[in-house]
């Protein structure tokens, strides 16, 4: 699948393809015609686009009372719409600035605890599993909420160390927010998450799992 699109990506032909396909499904022949370009030219942009899962055939149309073959109908599939620039970063921002002035840090934090956990419920880690395998799957949600982590090993303890961060757009305003991620990690995982994020110029996670013997002969 492609990473979300810029404003680049929409001046592209191919950014320009799927900003008509937005709108409505068309045929080869409608792109050609209000794009300048040949149908083989269009087929072969959409050939890209179909391989990376954002484009598919819908169905077809036949064109007027001509025996010809009737034109494939292109549109947008339902996993494109996510590569779409959205309001989150700046919303979550907002969010998080009002939430301070109206609650306090302390109320702030414990709410954003709450969301963690909430999160945690959403989603199924057998109880039974081991330590390790609960921390890799606690690793591949914070993957699929846009995050890069890996798993390490260091001094008898676990480290869920990120190259990039699910909150960015909030973290440098709001370091708080790295506790709703705390949350979720100890939720899933079954025993207490530190964290120890770098909030830099581009925030990295960082959180430790410190397993006791109990735990740790399971690992």
């Amino acid at each position: 699948m492609a990473t979300p699109w810029d404003q680049q990506f929409f001046r592209s032909t191919r950014g320009r393809i799927v900003t008509l396909l937005r709108r409505s499904g068309r045929t080869v022949e409608d792109l050609a015609g209000e794009l300048g370009l040949t149908n083989n030219g269009v087929r072969a942009h959409l050939a890209t686009l179909e391989r990376d899962g954002v484009v598919r055939q819908r169905g077809s149309v036949r064109r007027g009372s001509g025996g010809g073959k009737p034109a494939y109908v292109y549109e947008l599939t339902p996993e494109a719409e996510g590569l779409f620039p959205k309001a989150y970063g700046p919303v979550l921002r907002q969010l998080l600035d009002i939430m301070a002035e109206r609650l306090g840090p302390g109320e702030t934090e414990a709410l954003l605890r709450a969301v963690g956990r909430r999160m945690a419920d959403e989603r199924t880690v057998p109880a039974d599993s081991s330590a390790r395998a609960r921390l890799e799957a606690a690793a591949a949600v914070l993957d699929e909420l846009g995050g890069l982590v890996e798993l390490e090993e260091r001094d008898g303890a676990f480290v869920v160390r990120g190259y990039s961060c699910p909150v960015t757009d909030a973290v440098p305003g709001h370091p708080e927010v790295c506790r709703l991620v705390e949350a979720l990690l100890t939720e899933l995982v079954g025993v207490p998450v530190h964290q120890h994020c770098d909030r830099g110029e581009v925030p990295h996670c960082c959180f430790e799992v410190a397993l006791g013997d109990d735990t740790a002969r399971r690992v």
